[in-house]
């Protein structure tokens, strides 16, 4: 009796294509970039970075010399592009972390894709965040007074200053944001070091990878510490962009003394961070080649948080809108009255449409699964939160208590520079990111093959 070969399938994979499921494909396809070069593609790109790099430094120099003036700040908007970028870049810095963190402990598969170039993200936008700050201070050289030190002049730290909450925040998110990545980083460390070809590579690589070996033990105290990091990393991601919510909250400017200022900056936070991540994700996709390993599927779900996002953001302003009707305050509604119909209107208008009018695309399907839609949608968020950003100083400020006070803001080339040229910074430092390091988890992406399998 003849017996009929049914061929086999291959098994079904949710978030790995299974063509790429086994672990060698898997190393290969993350690994072996590093070390066979990523081609004139990311040499072209990262020439293309380097003039903003350059328009940075001198922008920062020449900051120093001539002193703040150089912006469009006056004597009654103090705060200007500055601290607008501060708050914009802190925001996204949030996001990577937190997005890690949130997804590990509520054990979503699909995380192992985004975590890597997430949390590398926040490291180098919280880096970026930190030196607006600074330089925004007017005499730098003295921001080492921030530190609670000890010194012969008796100086200590206001503590009663948002700008030392602020400090004490970016610094202790910047540190654990650093641990959270390496120590999620050392087992593939271990394996650049074993596939190394070169006596160099092999040495850094080790050196970095802290002896690791893979056994057992390792692996068990690898997983506990992760997951306790990243159950400590979620209230303090949320604290920290709480405090900067409290910079503007604390006060008692109409427009910023507002009880819901904490967590929806958090939202804001989250929200402008995965827009982000979703341009870095179909950018690495595309120039790593990834298209296995980062699918169609990731970006539909990401859409399905931004969707959910933009709700919440809309609900916010609707709320802050309410309130200042609500409370009764002359000043309150004249704010409210002043950012549609002022001076700034249409850029309060355009922040609407890209932050709750073209989010809506995503109920669709086809838009979620669309990469050009999505990006788009994707890039007017961002736009539309750094307005948003701009837009709380500028509102408040220009439109306070006094009539007689009442300024607008004029934008120079300077203040234009140290919006664009820190995004250049920014994909200059990513680029240099995506040849030292994987950008994707392997370790993550093996695990995540073996459980769906299984499953």
């Amino acid at each position: 009796m003849s017996q009929v070969l049914v061929p086999q399938q291959p098994p079904a994979h949710r978030w790995i294509s299974a063509e790429r499921a086994d672990d060698v494909a898997i190393t290969q396809a993350i690994a072996d970039p590093l070390f066979t070069g990523f081609g004139k593609r990311w040499w072209l790109a990262l020439l293309a970075t380097l003039p903003f790099v350059l328009w940075l430094l001198v922008a920062i120099v020449w900051l120093f010399y001539r002193g703040i003036g150089i912006w469009g700040i006056n004597s009654t908007i103090v705060w200007g592009v500055a601290i607008a970028n501060y708050v914009w870049w802190i925001g996204i810095g949030n996001a990577g972390t937190l997005i890690s963190a949130m997804l590990l402990l509520t054990r979503q598969r699909w995380r192992a894709s985004i975590n890597r170039f997430a949390e590398a993200m926040t490291l180098f936008a919280v880096a970026i965040a930190g030196l607006m700050p600074i330089i925004h201070l007017g005499r730098p050289i003295y921001a080492y007074w921030l530190a609670p030190y000890p010194n012969t002049m008796a100086l200590w730290p206001q503590w009663r200053s948002a700008l030392v909450w602020d400090f004490w925040a970016i610094v202790s998110y910047l540190l654990f944001s650093i641990l959270f990545w390496y120590v999620s980083l050392i087992p593939d460390l271990a394996t650049l070091r074993d596939r190394a070809p070169r006596r160099g590579a092999q040495l850094v690589y080790g050196a970095f990878a802290l002896g690791w070996r893979g056994s057992a033990r390792e692996w068990s105290r690898l997983q506990t510490l992760h997951s306790t990091m990243a159950a400590l990393g979620v209230p303090l991601v949320c604290s920290v962009h709480s405090i900067v919510g409290l910079d503007f909250a604390a006060s008692l400017m109409p427009g910023w003394q507002e009880s819901i200022f904490p967590p929806y900056f958090v939202v804001g936070a989250m929200y402008s961070g995965f827009a982000m991540v979703v341009v870095l994700a179909a950018g690495i996709r595309w120039g790593l080649g990834l298209q296995a390993i980062i699918t169609p599927r990731h970006f539909d779900a990401m859409a399905r948080i931004l969707l959910m996002a933009s709700i919440v953001m809309f609900y916010s302003y609707a709320t802050e809108w309410f309130m200042g009707w609500y409370g009764g305050e002359h000043a309150d509604r004249a704010v409210v009255r002043f950012e549609f119909t002022g001076t700034y209107a249409p850029l309060y208008w355009a922040l609407l449409t890209c932050n709750c009018l073209v989010p809506q695309l995503l109920w669709w399907p086809f838009a979620r699964r669309s990469l050009p839609v999505l990006i788009l949608v994707a890039i007017a968020i961002n736009i539309g939160m750094w307005l948003e950003r701009i837009l709380i100083v500028w509102n408040t400020l220009s439109h306070d208590y006094m009539p007689s006070l009442w300024r607008s803001f004029h934008f120079t080339f300077w203040d234009w520079s140290f919006l664009i040229a820190p995004l250049g910074f920014f994909a200059f430092l990513f680029l240099l990111f995506m040849r030292l390091i994987p950008s994707v988890s392997m370790f993550d992406m093996r695990e995540l093959a073996h459980e769906e399998a299984a499953a």
